[in-house]
């Protein structure tokens, strides 16, 4: 079986302006007593051969996690997810990137090896995470390759991670037996219910 911590670099997203938070830095706002990233990291350094951080803010905060931290072109920054995927499919040693957002702190000990697997079966350039039917666009893995095409869909003004999605016919990969995957935090509300709700999550987990 194709082993992830040899073939694929993850990111965590933490490159938007985050404006339902006030403009806040959602990847270091605080959850049960460490940023929202470090959760992240936590979860997913371990499954792949390498971790970046996608910001476009407060890059010396989020290099003291022990991750390298990559930024968004200057014409495409604040471009939204794709603007992160991008950076980071050129900054990636490896041929497989996986992403996840820096507000979703829930994610699976095997996250990795299960989008890799499932991408080794349907032959495919691309997985997207299936939530009953539902894509999740920001829990994606893509081929190295892909770069080409995403640097001409933001440079002809194209945006919409799903829609670039979609070019590509990527594999569904479901998740059913973890329901907090998708648990991400938007604004300051949703963040104190996960913070209320923390100790039951984390442990369940």
């Amino acid at each position: 079986m194709a082993d992830p911590r040899v073939l694929v670099t993850g990111v965590l997203l933490a490159g938007g302006r985050a404006e339902r938070m006030d403009g806040r830095d959602k990847g270091l706002l605080p959850l049960a007593g460490e940023p929202l990233i470090v959760h992240g990291v936590r979860r997913l350094k371990p499954q792949v051969a390498e971790l970046l951080i996608s910001a476009n803010r407060h890059g010396e905060i989020y290099q003291r996690f022990g991750c390298r931290v990559v930024g968004d072109s200057v014409n495409e920054r604040f471009r939204g997810p794709l603007a992160g995927m991008l950076a980071a499919l050129r900054a990636a040693t490896t041929p497989w990137v996986l992403t996840a957002p820096c507000d979703s702190p829930l994610l699976p000990p095997d996250y990795a090896a299960r989008m890799l697997a499932a991408l080794a079966e349907g032959q495919s350039a691309a997985g997207v995470m299936d939530d009953a039917g539902r894509w999740q666009p920001v829990f994606v893995l893509l081929s190295v390759d892909l770069r080409v095409d995403l640097t001409a869909w933001l440079a002809a003004g194209e945006g919409g991670a799903e829609r670039w999605l979609r070019r590509h016919r990527p594999v569904p990969v479901k998740f059913p037996d973890w329901p907090g995957l998708w648990r991400n935090v938007n604004t300051p509300e949703e963040l104190a219910r996960l913070e209320a709700e923390w100790p039951g999550l984390d442990s369940a987990t």
